[in-house]
C-alpha cells in the first residue's frame, strides 16, 4: 500500500472554493421549514468536467463518487488521478462503480486497490465475485442468475464534504464531456449545495454498505493478482491522448474567475430541492415502496401535470405505469401538452431500444398525445445544443425560438444487457462529429424541474437503481424548459408526425399496421403510422396539429440520414420481436 502524504495541514491543502462557500451559506441559512440551496445546471461538457475537478481539489474531508461507467480514456483517467491526489493529501475517497462497466483494465484496478489507504473502491453487483467478466461468464450470469445480473446501479453522484454534490446523466468517459472525436453526448448534470447534499450522503452510504457493493480485495481475480504481485505497482502519471486539453481543464479548475464565470454566474439560490434515489437491490424488494422511491416520485409528478410536460430522454420506451399515467393526462380537458425530446436512429447509441420507440410511435402520438422531436446526428446549431441554458435571466424562450405556436407554450445510459451506452451507432450517409442525446430531464407546468439518471423506460422503472434532484423553482424550471426546447428546434431535430393522409389507402394501411404491430413475433408492415419531417425553407416552426403542417414540412423517411445497413435492418427485426425484450432493454 502506498502511504505517501503530500500535505500536513488540517484542511488537507484544500483549494479555496467560492462554490463550497456558497453551499456553506445555503446550509447556514436553511431551516426545515425554509430550505436554501445553491443550484447550477451543468449542460456543457467542459463545465461539467471542470466543476468536478474543482470540487475534488476543494475537498477537505471526504469525496464520494458513484457511477455506472468508468472508462480509462483521458476523462476517466484525469478524474481518477485527481482523486488519487486528493487521497494522498489526506482526503477520504470512496468510489462505487457498477461492475458491468467498471474501468475495464485489471492492472488499473490493481493500482487503485493499493494506491492509498485513504482511497477505497467497491464494485456493485459483481458477477461471480469478479472485477472482470469474460463473454462466457456473461452468458453464465444470464443463465444462472438472470434477475440479479440484470439489475444494475445506474446512479451518478459526486459528493464533497457532504455539502455539495453533482448528479445527473454523465458517466466518466470522454464522450460525456465533449472529448470524443467521433460521438459526443448532449448530457446534463446539476450541482446542488445545501440540505439536499445530506440526502445524497445518506443515499451513498446505503449503497456503500449494501452486500452487493464488494471491495476490490474481495474479488477473486483482483485478490489473485494481489497475491501473485505482492509489490504495490504505484501510480505513475497517466499518459493522455491529448495532454494539452487535460492541462487546460486542470488550469480552469483552479482559476477562481473561470469558476465564477462558468458555474457561479449561472447558479441560482433556490428553496426546496430534493434528492431521490431508489434503494440498492431494487429487484429484491419490488413490493416495498421505498425501493422505488425515485421512480415513484417521478410518476407522481407527471400525473399531477395540468398544462404541460416537457421531457428529455435518450430512450422513449414507456413502461406500463408510465403509459397509464400519460393516458390519464390525455383524458383531461383540456389535456396537457406533452413535448418529448429524444434520439433519432441516426443519433442513438442504443439502436435496439430505439426500435421499440419506432414500434410504438402510433401509440405515443395518437393515444398519448406526444409531440416527439428526434435529435439530428449533426445538429446545425451545436453551440446552442451545449450552451442551451445560458439565457441570462432564465426567462422562457421567445416564440420564434419555440418549435410551436406561442399560445400553446404559454403555460410552460440505456444501461442494460442489450442497450449499452458504449454501443456503436448506426452508419450514416453524412460524415463528421455526431451528437447523441443522453440527458434525462423533466419540467412540469414550468413550476419544477428534475435532472437525474432515469431514462423513462422499463429498465429504469423496474431494474436499474436511479437517482436525481427535483428543484421547485420557477426560474430554474424556465431555464431547463428553454434548454430542452432549443434542442427540438428545426436545426437540431426532426419532428415525428403522422404521414400525410391519402384517401382510402391510409385507412387500409393503418388497419394492416395495427394488426401487424400487435403481433409479438412478426411485425411485418413497413408503412408506419408516423414518419420524420423537416421544416421547409421559408416556413415558421409549427405543431403537427396545425392545418398548415404538411405544406411547411416535408417527410424525410423513417430513418433519416441512416445508411441502410444490417444494423438498420436489425432495427426492423427488433420491432418484430420487441414485445418480448422490452423489459431488459
Amino acid at each position: 500500500m502506498d502511504r505517501r502524504s503530500t500535505c500536513a495541514q488540517p484542511d488537507h491543502c484544500a483549494l479555496p472554493s467560492a462554490v463550497l462557500a456558497a453551499a456553506d451559506a445555503a446550509l447556514a441559512a436553511a431551516t426545515p421549514q425554509a430550505p436554501r440551496h445553491l443550484a447550477s445546471v451543468l449542460d456543457e461538457g467542459e463545465t461539467a468536467l471542470v466543476a468536478r475537478l474543482h470540487l475534488i481539489r476543494a475537498a477537505r474531508d471526504t469525496i464520494d463518487v458513484q457511477t455506472y461507467i468508468w472508462d480509462h480514456d483521458d476523462a476517466g483517467l484525469l478524474v481518477l488521478d485527481e482523486l488519487v491526489q486528493a487521497a494522498w493529501r489526506g482526503v477520504k475517497v470512496r468510489i462505487l462503480v457498477d461492475q458491468l462497466s467498471a474501468f475495464g483494465d485489471l492492472s488499473l484496478i490493481d493500482r487503485l486497490a493499493r494506491v492509498s489507504p485513504n482511497l477505497e473502491v467497491r464494485l456493485y453487483n459483481p458477477t461471480f465475485d469478479r472485477a472482470q467478466i469474460s463473454p462466457l461468464g456473461w452468458a453464465a450470469g444470464i443463465v444462472c442468475c438472470f434477475f440479479r445480473f440484470n439489475q444494475r446501479m445506474h446512479n451518478k453522484l459526486l459528493l464533497v464534504d457532504d455539502r455539495v454534490g453533482i448528479t445527473g446523466g454523465r458517466n466518466y468517459q470522454n464522450r460525456y464531456f465533449d472529448w470524443d472525436p467521433v460521438l459526443d453526448f448532449v448530457d446534463r448534470d446539476i450541482l446542488i449545495g445545501g440540505p439536499a447534499a445530506r440526502s445524497m450522503a445518506d443515499s451513498f452510504l446505503l449503497f456503500w454498505n449494501h452486500p452487493r457493493s464488494v471491495p476490490l480485495t474481495h474479488l477473486r481475480d483482483v485478490n489473485r493478482r494481489l497475491r501473485t504481485h505482492p509489490d504495490a505497482p504505484g501510480w505513475p502519471p497517466p499518459r493522455y491522448a491529448d495532454p494539452s486539453r487535460v492541462a487546460q481543464a486542470r488550469r480552469e479548475a483552479t482559476d477562481a474567475q473561470w469558476i465564477q464565470d462558468h458555474i457561479l454566474a449561472d447558479s441560482l439560490r433556490v428553496g426546496t430541492a430534493e434528492f431521490f434515489s431508489d434503494l440498492p437491490g431494487k429487484t429484491e424488494t419490488p413490493h416495498e415502496r421505498a425501493a422505488l422511491a425515485f421512480t415513484r416520485r417521478l410518476m407522481q409528478l407527471i400525473a399531477g401535470a395540468r398544462h404541460e410536460v416537457v421531457l428529455q430522454t435518450p430512450y422513449l420506451v414507456m413502461g406500463d405505469r408510465a403509459t397509464k399515467i400519460f393516458a390519464g393526462l390525455r383524458r383531461k380537458q383540456p389535456p396537457p401538452q406533452i413535448v418529448v425530446s429524444t434520439n433519432s436512429l441516426a443519433s442513438t447509441d442504443g439502436f435496439a431500444a430505439y426500435a421499440l420507440t419506432y414500434k410504438h410511435r402510433k401509440r405515443y402520438i395518437k393515444e398519448l398525445g406526444f409531440e416527439i422531436y428526434e435529435l439530428k446526428p449533426h445538429a446545425r446549431d451545436p453551440w446552442l445544443v451545449y450552451q442551451r441554458t445560458r439565457m441570462g435571466n432564465g426567462t422562457p424562450p421567445s416564440p420564434e425560438q419555440a418549435p410551436t405556436e406561442p399560445a400553446v407554450f404559454a403555460h410552460s445510459e440505456q444501461g442494460g444487457l442489450l442497450g449499452s451506452h458504449g454501443g456503436r451507432p448506426v452508419p450514416l450517409e453524412s460524415g463528421g462529429l455526431r451528437f447523441s442525446l443522453h440527458a434525462k430531464s423533466l419540467v412540469v407546468d414550468s413550476s419544477f424541474a428534475m435532472i437525474g439518471s432515469h431514462n423513462f423506460d422499463p429498465r429504469s422503472d423496474h431494474y436499474n437503481t436511479e437517482a436525481g434532484v427535483i428543484v421547485y423553482d420557477h426560474r430554474l424550471a424556465a431555464r431547463l424548459r428553454g434548454a430542452i426546447l432549443r434542442d427540438v428546434r428545426p436545426e437540431n431535430a426532426w419532428v415525428v408526425a403522422p404521414r400525410e393522409p391519402v384517401p382510402v389507402l391510409t385507412d387500409i394501411s393503418q388497419a394492416i399496421g395495427d394488426v401487424s404491430s400487435s403481433l409479438p413475433l412478426f411485425d411485418f408492415w413497413p408503412f408506419r403510422y408516423a414518419t420524420d419531417f423537416e421544416l421547409k425553407d421559408g416556413c415558421a416552426p409549427m405543431r403537427p396539429s396545425n392545418p398548415a403542417f404538411y405544406s411547411c414540412y416535408r417527410p424525410v423517411g423513417d430513418f433519416p440520414d441512416v445508411a441502410m445497413t444490417p444494423k438498420a435492418i436489425y432495427t426492423r427485426l427488433i420491432t418484430a420481436f420487441g414485445l418480448g425484450v422490452q423489459g431488459i432493454l
